[in-house]
């Protein structure tokens, strides 16, 4: 079960102080709130002695949610546990990687596996749900909370990664074979041999200690899931919020156990939703804060991918988000373009964490929609103005789709490995965030040059992670495929995308795709495997760049034509008049075959003997090679050209974007930002209609923005 129209609100904790529901509930009904989130934090406050149960504190706030319309997301407390628990059960906490006991204080300190947590979260959970799982104003569950933040090294989850490995491997002669055991002498008689993964360095270990971990929160998230859904029969929706970033998450798997996917969408606000913005802050992932509006409408795409379908915003922020010294005051504005961008890439709920700004915790100063007085004031007053909004306009994004002009492939399988073995510098060896640093850049430069994108993800499109897609089928549905660091890929997972260029599609190979085999082992081939022939281009040579190096071509020096033959023939003069650069790490792709166009070389003394990208007719398709990690310019500029004809049908001024949706009645909704102080113009290609406003407008008359403006706009497909 799926929400039908576009929910709006905040989390709401009563129990945290606020002795006035009645209250806060009229002045969220003012603001057009239709949805609060309550119970998932507060496990001591239902079960304060163990065994103990008091519920019926929170029956007034469902009973006056309910009398104002707004629905309910009850969660399940699994993810603070109580002091009592803690006392009675020590061993239930998790053991970090330097085998300590991870200290009490925070919250999601446990080691979700052990007997001792999972009796009593069940205890608990039956204990809530048994009481309010039929409670009128209950729309939807969310099972704990942020899952993942943590990889597990306590000893019992040690023993059922053995298990884990027995059952995956089968043998410990293939494991020994399938890890390369051995190097530095790390051949395994038995399954007992097996070191502990604290200290280890092993790659194909440690990718294998990734997936596991990734595993058990998968499992975690499922069990808790179960028992909702046979206590409630199947009323309401169930999921859970997801934190993007986190490192025991991988979000398709742990998704398609629950009813839609949900998550957070934190942002940096003033300056840094600037666009066009070249702050080096505003250039990169990650981390649970991105910044940018390309980082907004990513982190979008990356929630719809989850299920390649619509999601839920279960908490952003309201106003300052963080700590004490984390203080920002957004510009006007700046809300209605945020939660427009969400809802414009697939957010069903817009869902502020949260209502009132604390007194005390470790989150006093992350503001709420009120501040600490409690008296409704401008932030109050903006988002007030965009439930108005939600109200008038939300209900035709409720069937919509989002559009998009290239499709990008992100594979967290190829995350786990790159986080050890990634080709770019960090503060250590390596930069453990190398696969969405590299995947990001493409992404921001398909967001720098107007375009939309959809993310594809591997069990969506690869053999190898389950999808049974054939690639005729592939190139049909995404005309232009960006591959941007596939590095555990199989040989199927290649010849698929071999076949997918072959059958018509434009595949668009990023660096150190087909470097590396489905256990992270570098491949016994020249490099793209299985790729470089079709390709007519192949390297053997990376070099590290500690300096952006400037490529010369026609990528990134002219206006170039359209690729001609696959998506997006027939135009000319798209590309970019300016520079480009290549950053962080170059492959030295050498030429080797008929036909290859060199789009960028380096323009480097030693490096300039190489091309940075390349592209070639391949059966009805093609295939573009990408040797480096794109600047803004130069990642632009690629964009333009793989996608000449953008869905949108706008012509903007620099500081304007266009986010694009189709409905199921044949109509297309336009969400028109403006990301700065100044008035812009955007000139529709087609007739739109004012959903916010009223009127029409015709092709070829401006649409006037103020600063940090959004316009709502509806045409035909």
């Amino acid at each position: 079960m799926v929400p039908v129209s576009i929910r709006f609100g905040a989390a709401y904790y009563a129990e945290y102080g606020r002795d006035d529901p009645e209250a806060d509930l009229d002045l969220m009904a003012a603001a057009g709130f239709t949805v609060i989130r309550v119970g998932e934090s507060v496990w001591s406050t239902w079960e304060p002695e163990d065994g103990r149960f008091e519920l019926d504190w929170l029956r007034p706030v469902l009973d006056g949610a309910h009398r104002r319309g707004i629905g309910v997301v009850l969660g399940t407390p699994t993810y603070a546990v109580p002091m009592w628990l803690a006392r009675r059960y020590p061993e239930i906490a998790g053991r970090d990687v330097t085998g300590y006991r991870v200290g009490w204080g925070a919250r999601q300190e446990v080691n979700f596996v052990h007997a001792a947590f999972r009796f009593h979260a069940e205890r608990v959970i039956r204990a809530v749900l048994g009481r309010y799982h039929d409670h009128p104003a209950v729309i939807g569950f969310q099972v704990d909370n942020e899952p993942g933040p943590r990889l597990l090294y306590n000893a019992d989850v040690f023993q059922l990664f053995l298990d884990w490995l027995c059952r995956r491997y089968g043998t410990i002669e293939r494991l020994n074979q399938a890890w390369g055991l051995v190097y530095w002498s790390h051949r395994l008689a038995g399954w007992d041999e097996l070191w502990r993964p604290q200290g280890n360095v092993q790659p194909q270990y440690d990718l294998a200690w990734r997936r596991f971990q990734a595993d058990l929160v998968t499992e975690f998230i499922a069990w808790q899931a179960g028992i909702v859904r046979e206590i409630t029969g199947g009323r309401g929706f169930v999921t859970t919020c997801v934190s993007y970033d986190q490192p025991g998450v991988e979000d398709v798997d742990l998704t398609a156990t629950l009813d839609i996917a949900s998550g957070n969408a934190y942002y940096e606000m003033q300056d840094s939703l600037a666009h066009p913005n070249t702050l080096p802050r505003s250039t990169g992932p990650m981390g649970w804060v991105v910044r940018g509006p390309w980082a907004v409408a990513n982190l979008a795409d990356l929630m719809y991918s989850s299920r390649q379908a619509p999601f839920l915003v279960t908490e952003t922020n309201a106003g300052s988000i963080g700590f004490s010294a984390m203080n920002e005051s957004p510009y006007d504005g700046q809300w209605r373009q945020a939660a427009w961008l969400l809802v414009a890439r697939g957010a069903r709920m817009i869902e502020y964490w949260h209502w009132h700004t604390l007194h005390f915790g470790a989150e006093t100063y992350w503001g709420g929609v009120l501040p600490h007085s409690g008296v409704p004031g401008r932030v109050y007053g903006e988002i007030a103005r965009l439930g108005a909004e939600l109200r008038a306009a939300g209900a035709a994004f409720a069937g919509a789709t989002p559009d998009f002009d290239l499709a990008l492939l992100y594979d967290s399988d190829s995350k786990f490995a790159l986080s050890t073995q990634g080709p770019l510098r960090g503060p250590g060896l390596v930069d453990p965030d190398s696969y969405r640093h590299i995947v990001a850049a493409f992404s921001r430069g398909v967001f720098d040059a107007k375009r939309q994108q959809r993310l594809v993800r591997g069990q969506q499109l690869l053999p190898s992670r389950g999808a049974t897609i054939d690639a005729v089928t592939t190139a049909g549905r995404y005309p232009v495929l960006l591959v941007a660091a596939l590095y555990t890929a199989t040989d199927e997972d290649l010849d698929h995308l071999l076949g997918y260029a072959h059958a018509g599609g434009h595949l668009v190979l990023g660096p150190r795709t087909g470097y590396g085999d489905e256990e992270g082992r570098a491949r016994a081939e020249r490099a793209p495997a299985r790729i470089a022939a079709a390709a007519g281009v192949w390297y053997d040579e990376i070099a590290s760049l500690p300096e952006p190096v400037p490529v010369d071509g026609p990528l990134a020096s002219e206006p170039l034509a359209a690729p001609a033959g696959a998506a997006g023939t027939g135009a000319a003069g798209v590309g970019a008049a300016g520079t480009g650069a290549a950053t962080g790490f170059a492959e030295g792709l050498v030429v080797a075959g008929d036909g290859v166009e060199v789009l960028a070389r380096y323009r480097h003394p030693h490096l300039g003997r190489w091309a940075a990208v390349t592209t070639r007719r391949y059966g009805a398709g093609r295939i573009t090679v990408v040797g480096t990690v794109p600047d803004q310019d130069l990642a632009a500029a690629l964009a333009r050209w793989l996608a000449p004809n953008p869905v949108g049908h706008w012509t903007t001024a620099a500081s304007v974007t266009v986010a694009t949706s189709g409905t199921p009645d044949g109509q297309r909704l336009h969400v028109v930002h403006n990301w700065s102080w100044d008035e812009a113009t955007a000139t529709p290609g087609t007739p739109v209609t004012d959903l916010l406003g009223g009127g029409t407008h015709r092709p070829g008359e401006p649409v006037a923005l103020g600063p940090w403006d959004v316009r709502i706009f509806r045409g035909v497909l």
